[in-house]
């Protein structure tokens, strides 16, 4: 299972995959202060409720625009599965081309977005996102993330 984290600055919302079907999803609060191990027992709770097994996860890719939040979830998954996150950033190759002048201004949930988008309808396509801000991405029809 892979268990993905979109870590916004009002939610973070919660998805866990078996291949391409969503097994589950929750959204919690964003706090800031949490520490790995309120996030490991959290995420347990999160699994024995929905009766998934905790221990079949084998991949775990962290989506986040709170930066001070990741150290303290990459420290959970290493501790409560064993293995290195996945954190989104330009660098990260996700089959997108980014536009911009410096990539390293693009948000990984824009990022996300616009894969998504993409790899679900093709190019050219338009996203908006009515988050804690609104915002409008676009992507070509040659992969393209143009922002």
């Amino acid at each position: 299972m892979l268990l993905a984290l979109d870590v916004g600055n009002t939610n973070v919302t919660i998805g866990v995959f078996r291949g391409a079907e969503l097994a589950g999803r929750w959204r919690l609060s964003t706090v800031h202060e949490q520490t790995p191990d309120e996030w490991g027992i959290l995420l347990r709770n999160i699994f024995s409720l929905s009766q998934m097994d905790f221990s079949e996860v084998d991949g775990v890719i962290v989506a986040s625009v709170v930066p001070p939040l990741n150290s303290a979830l990459d420290a959970m998954v290493e501790r409560y599965f064993n293995r290195d996150a996945l954190f989104v950033t330009s660098e990260v190759d996700t089959g997108l081309t980014i536009r911009y002048d410096n990539p390293r201004e693009v948000g990984a949930d824009r990022l996300v977005n616009g894969v998504a988008a993409y790899y679900l309808y093709g190019g050219p396509c338009v996203v908006v996102d009515l988050g804690t801000a609104i915002t409008f991405d676009a992507v070509s029809e040659r992969a393209e993330y143009l922002g």
